[in-house]
């Protein structure tokens, strides 16, 4: 895996010496979408670090600054030219830009180096902060599946299914290479619950 440097952060491969850092934003999620990547123990991170650190798909973000991992950009791709793309942050470093300053940086690798056509991500409609940061990337909303998707039960076991909207920007929109349209400065969606 490469490593990618930004003013603030390291974008790399994740070592089996992450697994604090790693439970650290894992035994509590921030999003529900990232439940069923809970951790449980200690243990159980460090055998989710070795497992991470054979991936080209996951990139560690680590604080330069304290040499912390404090989140993490994955995805995937979609033959040929289709990258599905996703974040998440340790609470303790939110809204200090490093989610903005990551996912640009791997964005741009993508674009740039990969010959990636279109990226997108799915965000729940309760999770406005990946929201906002789909929109500073410059991506456009798509659309929304109504009760796509569900990361937890209630106390019956029923699923509950949430909303999730959906987010793209192609590599000719990247750094202003189209104009953007009217629709595409929308600010996020919230709905009411059910």
């Amino acid at each position: 895996m490469i490593t990618i440097e930004t003013d603030r952060l390291i974008l790399r491969g994740f070592r089996e010496g992450d697994a604090e850092d790693l439970f650290a934003f894992l035994h509590h999620p921030g999003a529900s979408c990232f439940l069923s990547m809970k951790l449980e123990t200690l243990a159980a991170a460090r055998a989710e670090a070795i497992k991470r650190a054979v991936s080209d798909d996951v990139f560690a973000i680590e604080h330069r600054q304290s040499g912390r991992v404090i989140g993490e950009v994955f995805g995937h791709l979609e033959p040929p030219d289709t990258f599905s793309i996703a974040w998440q942050m340790n609470t303790d470093f939110a809204r200090q830009g490093f989610a903005l300053e990551a996912a640009r940086a791997v964005i741009d690798d993508l674009f740039e180096r990969h010959g990636i056509r279109r990226i997108y991500a799915y965000v729940e409609t309760d999770n406005l902060a990946s929201q906002r940061l789909c929109v500073r990337l410059g991506m456009s909303q798509e659309g929304m599946f109504r009760e796509f998707i569900s990361f937890e039960a209630d106390e019956a076991g029923a699923p509950i299914y949430v909303d999730t909207l959906q987010f793209a920007i192609l590599k000719r929109e990247w750094r202003g290479g189209d104009k953007k349209r009217p629709e595409d400065t929308a600010q996020p969606v919230q709905t009411g619950g059910a």
